[in-house]
């Protein structure tokens, strides 16, 4: 059926004057659509749990054994943990300038951009989305699915098809979350951030316990041992800095922060703070139960300190490890599908990835494509 458009007449039948051309009034006069834009729906919290959600992964539970190594000392590797801590802070307050200064999302893609040109930007976004990003992701997913499954199979190797499945699902909740609601996926992160901090904190509280009670055999002569290396330091700051990498995520949505002149800043200084007071104690408390030694041999240290200090709560620590590989997935998928999203917005990659659920408001296309890139 064909609707007829309404004519509007007065009432001796001539048509409805009053515009220049002789057009209707109700022509002229439609109201411009609203725009579709990416909501300011991070505030300060939620800008903190996407920096220390997306920093605080499975290496701080599981093999935080390479600054050791190549250190060679107890308190070397202690050292090492707070450089890398203020190192990662200094490089975040950069950061924090330049999302007051360029307030763009995009991240490394954006600033690169308006410093250098197209040229660097279109090989930089090109090759987070071909190597950086499908291989970070596959990682942190992988360890996500070994993890939570590891209190099932306690006696017994874990299948590999069970893995991938797990994977799989663990991959496929995250673009679900991502691509339905900016509100709900910040929420998850708060709350796998809050998970994390609690598995630090039962870890570090039994360890201050243990110091209380005198515990430090391990800690004398705490740089006796092997010389570090030319070669050691840099390595054992490489895995350090490795360790700290995410500081950077909350500058790839700049443009939904709140107020991100004075969120992106207190968020950045904050969350660095509590990751390398968390760090540098997580390690301490080890050492107050485990040798050097016991360590470097350890394939899960947290699970070996658990289960020396607290027996069964030991089965806890894998649910906890996979909790926080998920909000770093969580926390990963939501910065750089930002990235991608301005990369399109500037021609750098299909026009597609550049639009915008109308409804749900969210970079539909470009978590799509990262997801299965």
């Amino acid at each position: 059926m064909v609707r007829k458009a309404a004519v509007v007449t007065v009432s001796n039948g001539s048509y409805l004057q009053g515009q220049p051309n002789g057009r209707l009034p109700s022509m002229d006069s439609r109201q411009p659509q609203e725009k579709v834009v990416l909501k300011k729906k991070v505030t300060l919290l939620r800008g903190i749990s996407i920096i220390i959600g997306t920093i605080i992964g499975a290496g701080i539970f599981i093999s935080p054994k390479g600054i050791l190594k190549n250190t060679g000392s107890v308190g070397m590797s202690l050292m090492v943990w707070t450089a890398c801590g203020i190192l990662s802070l200094f490089g975040a307050l950069c950061y924090a300038e330049l999302g007051t200064c360029i307030k763009k999302s995009g991240g490394h893609y954006t600033y690169i951009l308006e410093a250098f040109g197209p040229l660097p930007a279109f090989v930089r976004v090109w090759v987070e989305l071909l190597v950086i990003r499908p291989a970070a992701t596959a990682v942190i997913s992988l360890a996500f699915g070994r993890y939570i499954l590891e209190p099932f199979f306690m006696q017994c190797e874990i299948p590999e098809l069970a893995i991938k499945l797990i994977t799989a699902v663990g991959i496929t909740l995250v673009m679900v979350l991502n691509s339905t609601s900016v509100s709900w996926s910040a929420r998850i992160q708060i709350f796998l951030t809050f998970c994390k901090l609690v598995a630090i904190l039962i870890i570090i509280v039994p360890g201050v316990i243990q110091l209380i009670k005198g515990e430090t055999r391990h800690f004398k002569n705490a740089f006796s041992g092997n010389d570090a290396s030319i070669m050691g330091l840099p390595l054992a700051f490489y895995s350090g800095m490795y360790a700290y990498s995410g500081w950077f995520y909350l500058n790839f949505v700049t443009e939904e922060v709140e107020n991100p002149e004075k969120n992106i800043p207190l968020a950045i200084c904050i969350s660095m703070i509590i990751v390398t007071v968390g760090y540098v104690l997580t390690n301490v408390a080890y050492f107050t139960t485990i040798s050097a030694g016991e360590l470097l041999l350890s394939k899960a240290v947290a699970v070996t300190f658990a289960e020396r200090l607290m027996g069964s709560f030991s089965l806890a620590v894998p649910v906890f490890v996979a909790l926080s590989c998920f909000g770093s997935m969580n926390g990963g998928i939501f910065a750089v599908s930002r990235m991608f999203f301005v990369a399109s917005r500037e021609g750098h990659l299909p026009e597609i990835l550049s639009m915008i659920h109308v409804r749900k408001h969210t970079p539909l296309p470009a978590v799509i494509v990262l997801i299965f890139s």
